[in-house]
């Protein structure tokens, strides 16, 4: 998690007991997306919002020829991924606030980062700052539009990762409370990402670890029409 945030906001996500982690599958997704884009020679690849490290330790064997930083605001993240990733070090999503010289990175990984943010407009000036013309960027992120929300929504019920409250969860599925405060469906990320001066070049689905073992199957299936998958992750370019 990365930003200049509210005094709340910034003890909520400095306590070990909240999720810094992004989920293996989607890692793994978003990891042979990008290896398939970058070129053979090494590449800087900076993994912003890198929380405990995990999403960098899965995609590290896939990108094995190419260095990668992990950044993060949380002091308490950035101890826990210095056991996962060789090189870490504590940044901002605010103007400057990523200690990258201009157009230095050629790849930026931004797994469930941009859910969390009170400013995400800031936040990809900044991601668009640090990246190469022609630079990738990975995102991925909860879908407002996800299958069973589209269900749970018709029937009146909370959607799926949504709060309204930082103490506990209210009127939805669930229990475990980890901060999202902006959520997208596929066209509106696609709009968003536009809008920020990025071309997105793939826009594809992921399932989610916390759906039922019984409908996991369903969930998997979803991934074909990313509209309605659980997760988007999606391939841009800074233009």
């Amino acid at each position: 998690m990365t930003g200049t945030l509210p005094a709340g906001l910034r003890e909520f996500y400095e306590n070990p007991a909240v999720p810094v982690a992004s989920g293996d599958e989607r890692s793994r997704r978003q990891a042979l997306m990008l290896a398939r884009v970058l070129p053979c020679e090494p590449c800087l690849v900076v993994d912003v919002g890198c929380g405990d490290g995990s999403a960098a330790a899965i995609a590290g064997p896939l990108l094995s020829d190419h260095r990668i930083v992990g950044i993060d605001w949380s002091q308490d993240a950035l101890r826990r991924a210095a056991t996962r990733m060789n090189h870490v070090v504590r940044g901002e999503l605010t103007p400057g606030g990523l200690p990258l010289a201009d157009a230095s990175a050629d790849a930026v990984l931004f797994s469930e980062v941009i859910e969390h943010l009170v400013d995400p407009d800031s936040a990809m000036d900044e991601l668009r700052r640090i990246l190469k013309p022609g630079g990738h960027l990975m995102l991925s992120t909860p879908n407002l539009a996800a299958w069973y929300n589209r269900v749970l929504l018709a029937a009146g019920v909370q959607p799926v990762f949504s709060e309204v409250s930082l103490r506990t969860i209210h009127g939805r599925p669930g229990s475990q409370v980890v901060g999202h405060l902006r959520l997208f469906t596929a066209r509106a990320l696609r709009e968003f990402l536009a809008a920020a001066g990025f071309e997105v070049v793939t826009l594809a689905g992921a399932p989610f670890h916390g759906v039922p073992r019984l409908l996991r199957l369903v969930d998997r299936a979803a991934c074909a029409a990313p509209s309605v998958a659980s997760i988007l992750l999606v391939h841009a370019r800074r233009v």
